[in-house]
């Protein structure tokens, strides 16, 4: 049986990169299935992602000493992904139930490939939701004094899961810049896209109160400056004059449970690449 591996790469753009690659893979007996690339001419930076399989014997340990000459000659970044392994998330949610239950149903149908390993939040409500599911469910409350100690807590639950990302589905709590630097590139983030313009409670009725045209959800990488990370999707619908403060939560639900399982199945693809604040998204 062959294996499935998606090799992405970083470099500075150069004659010869794309032929370095596939010529050492043609030399294992591979065969490329997807190829996606793209040159940031502000940054004068080449970006690659390649799908392919390999002939049986071939495995990571193989792939990764024949291309070890081109990566070092073009001073790439790389990261191979093994696909034939299954990928593992942490699900973080609060109150709000709606995006949970859309990545669960996903799963369950297959679009997204994936294994839930745990269910963390901060207050009970979801407990049943993971039990019915056979998840794991762990109950973290936090406070403002012992914020830093369940942190810890969530650190230790990802790295004990060997989950590759950490999902925050409606987890209305803000990590910390010691959490997010720590895991930067493995949090994704779900939020009304009103933010900077309608923050704190109830986003929808002050967007309503103005009498807002387009109502939307971005999905992004946390970083330690809240809500500005790395952008992976967005989503926008229009609104009417017509509907009500409940219209718009109850079309809001509908976009944010798309566009966060979206970036979660684009990055589990490994079809995202960071670039500056900005990322690269082969769809």
């Amino acid at each position: 049986m062959s294996a499935n591996f998606v090799l992405t790469l970083s470099c500075a753009d150069r004659p010869g990169i794309v032929a370095a690659i596939t010529t050492e893979l043609a030399a294992l007996g591979a065969n490329i299935a997807e190829s996606n690339q793209f040159w940031d001419r502000e940054t004068d930076r080449f970006f690659m992602r390649l799908a392919f399989t390999a002939p049986d014997g071939i495995g990571r340990e193989v792939i990764e000493r024949a291309l070890k000459s081109p990566i070092e000659r073009f001073s790439m970044k790389t990261a191979l992904s093994d696909e034939s392994r299954r990928k593992r998330i942490v699900i973080m949610v609060s109150k709000f139930d709606h995006t949970l239950l859309h990545l669960l149903y996903q799963i369950r149908v297959g679009w997204l490939d994936a294994e839930v390993a745990a269910i963390i939040s901060n207050h009970d409500d979801a407990r049943k939701i993971a039990e019915d599911a056979g998840i794991p469910f762990h109950l973290l409350p936090v406070t403002k004094d012992s914020k830093a100690a369940q942190e810890e807590q969530v650190l230790a639950l990802v790295k004990q899961s060997g989950a590759d990302l950490v999902v925050l589905a409606r987890y209305m709590q803000v990590l910390s810049d010691n959490l997010s630097t720590r895991l930067f590139g493995q949090v994704i983030n779900i939020h009304h896209s009103f933010l900077p313009s309608f923050k704190g409670a109830k986003p929808y009725h002050q967007a309503h109160e103005r009498g807002v045209k387009i109502i939307g959800a971005t999905a992004h990488y946390v970083t330690p400056d809240l809500d500005e990370g790395p952008i992976i999707e967005q989503e926008t619908a229009r609104v009417t004059h017509a509907m009500s403060a409940d219209d718009l939560v109850a079309a809001g639900r509908d976009i944010e449970s798309r566009v966060l399982a979206r970036a979660v199945k684009l990055h589990l693809e490994n079809r995202v690449m960071l670039n500056g604040k900005k990322t690269v998204v082969f769809g």
